[in-house]
């Protein structure tokens, strides 16, 4: 599978991430690294069916509406909303190789990301995004005070050349963990 050069989306993060960088260069699961530092973690289905890929997600071969499924979730801790995550994969690839994603509910899809060894992960990208940039929006629904950027990264996984794009958007409150 070949990624598409993307310049919008960093091979590292830049300077001024700082008190993000822990959360945003490991490789492991976030969901776990998130459940180990607190006792009442949740997630919250913001929305899952079809939906239009972004721009720079277009990659994945299926820019139309009809053709891709869109994943959105809040990972909490406690009340605290702490990660936003967007998710694209091609609908065709929900009845094949990730046919097991479509019941995922509040399950995070992390944890079934990284148990399955058939399952491929791409280098991390990243990114600050703002007020113009469609996932600072969504990412900010359920914030009282949204602050003037976030940080994010995305990663593509893929199982059996299928690909599905996860980014994960940085929230204020995954300081505090």
């Amino acid at each position: 599978m070949t990624i598409p050069r993307d310049t919008s989306w960093l091979r590292h993060p830049v300077p001024g991430t700082a008190r993000y960088d822990r959360w945003l260069i490991d490789r492991g699961s976030l969901t776990s690294r998130i459940q180990a530092r607190c006792p009442a973690f949740g997630v919250k289905l913001e929305f899952q069916g079809r939906g239009r890929a972004s721009r720079d997600e277009r990659f994945l071969g299926a820019g139309g509406r009809r053709h891709m499924v869109v994943r959105e979730v809040y990972l909490y801790c406690g009340n605290t909303p702490v990660v936003f995550a967007h998710s694209v994969v091609r609908n065709r690839d929900l009845r094949g190789a990730w046919r097991s994603l479509a019941g995922l509910g509040t399950r995070p899809l992390g944890a079934a990301l990284f148990a399955d060894p058939r399952v491929r992960r791409y280098p991390l990208r990243f990114r600050r995004l703002n007020a113009r940039h469609e996932l600072y929006r969504r990412a900010c629904r359920r914030l009282a005070a949204p602050p003037p950027a976030l940080w994010a990264r995305r990663s593509l996984f893929s199982r059996h050349k299928s690909p599905i794009l996860v980014t994960e958007v940085f929230l204020p409150g995954i300081l505090d963990l």
